[in-house]
């Protein structure tokens, strides 16, 4: 079992968005481990529309495909789970999961990152491009 699913009853689920993940590749910073770093125990799971997005960024070339396609192998370490919300963009879709489930956000999107923190989700960013940092509203 990984280290960041230690079976702590009170760990964190921080649901994470593709460019969070991609961000390993693009920074070489490994997400996992600044997670375990900043908050502790944690669940990582992934939206199937994220997948379905980073499937769709994959078959890109360039950077930005190969940062999906590393991203895509990072997510098979996520739980995937369904929003249950029919329609509306991915951003809706994370707003919405993390509202009702109340977890934490992993990305690095400002205008999402700006939203959710309006909604009282905390948020998990980048911060310099070296390590991870915690905002609250």
């Amino acid at each position: 079992m990984a280290s960041y699913r230690d079976g702590c009853p009170d760990r964190v689920t921080v649901l994470i968005d593709a460019n969070a993940l991609m961000a390993q590749l693009q920074f070489r910073i490994d997400i996992f481990a600044g997670l375990t770093e900043c908050i502790g125990a944690f669940e990582p799971v992934l939206l199937d529309c994220v997948r379905d997005e980073l499937r769709g960024l994959a078959a890109s070339h360039g950077k930005e495909g190969s940062s999906a396609r590393s991203a895509l192998i990072l997510a098979e370490r996520c739980t995937i789970a369904e929003t249950g919300m029919h329609g509306g963009s991915v951003d809706e879709k994370i707003l919405y999961y993390a509202s009702t489930h109340g977890c934490m956000v992993f990305t690095n999107d400002r205008d999402l990152r700006t939203t959710l923190l309006a909604q009282g989700i905390p948020v998990i960013s980048l911060a310099g491009k070296q390590r991870l940092e915690v905002y609250r509203n």
